[in-house]
């Protein structure tokens, strides 16, 4: 799906905002008033290396090629501020630059070399918006957080926009709640290889949550999500052992007989 530039301008720069607390990703209550635009400056910071300087330092090398509108640069350095990598971590400069590609590559190419970042964009965008950034005028806004996964998930066939998606609907967050839109995402960032998306549908289908039971199939998508899984990702590896252990030998054998035919379907 196609969106036309003057309506993604619109989802990004949008000022409508949310009259009463909203859940963050993790259900958590936040506030919310006015937002903030994003292509402009931010109040209080300078603009960065306007001046066709010599850079001196990696840093200062990332600052001139961002401010020159390479989307690389500025997804780099959107990384750098919201992880604090290198510099100081500030989520308020890394929604700037994620909001510049969003808003100068919004409708590039699928297939263009700067796809994946301007998809990742959208996607730290959501982000943003599903918790907003304390003490700034970024705040939660769930609606548009759906539609940055939506454009991502659709246009670009983003696995984690798609995985984020899916979980918005099966929770009613942003939108009302509809689980078989909600499995459909989560069934296309699982195929992708999106093992947080593997794990959940993995234990919904294996629990019988909101989708018809289906143990060894669930079995199968807890395996392949452990062992993809970072070490704090704990939820997973206990939700693949309550599984495991209550898991029939007729449901474990099956899991591996799919799990094997996973493994041939990705070599071929």
């Amino acid at each position: 799906m196609r969106i036309e530039r003057t309506f993604l301008v619109a989802l990004v720069l949008g000022a409508a905002s949310v009259a009463t607390p909203a859940l963050s990703f993790d259900g958590a209550p936040v506030g919310s008033d006015a937002t903030i635009p994003v292509v402009t400056a931010m109040p209080g910071v300078a603009p960065v290396l306007k001046k066709a300087a010599r850079p001196e330092t990696s840093l200062t090398a990332l600052q001139y090629a961002a401010e020159g509108g390479h989307p690389i640069a500025q997804w780099k350095l959107g990384r750098m501020y919201a992880d604090g990598n290198g510099v100081a971590q500030d989520d308020l400069r890394a929604f700037e630059y994620f909001s510049r590609i969003a808003n100068a590559h919004a409708e590039d190419s699928p297939s263009a070399p700067q796809a994946a970042i301007v998809a990742n964009a959208f996607v730290a965008l959501g982000r943003y918006y599903l918790d907003g950034i304390p003490n700034s005028r970024v705040k939660v806004d769930t609606e548009r957080a759906r539609e940055m996964f939506s454009y991502a998930a659709s246009y670009f066939g983003n696995a984690d926009a798609q995985y984020d998606l899916a979980r918005l609907y099966l929770k009613g967050i942003g939108a009302p709640r509809d689980t078989k839109y909600g499995a459909r995402w989560l069934g296309l960032a699982a195929q992708k290889g999106q093992h947080q998306a593997q794990a959940l549908l993995g234990q919904m289908l294996f629990n019988g949550e909101q989708l018809p039971k289906q143990m060894a199939r669930g079995l199968m998508w807890l395996t392949l999500a452990r062992d993809n899984a970072a070490p704090d990702e704990t939820w997973i590896q206990e939700s693949y052992n309550r599984a495991i252990s209550k898991a029939s030998e007729d449901d474990r054998a099956m899991a591996l007989q799919m799990l094997e035919h996973w493994v041939q379907g990705k070599r071929d």
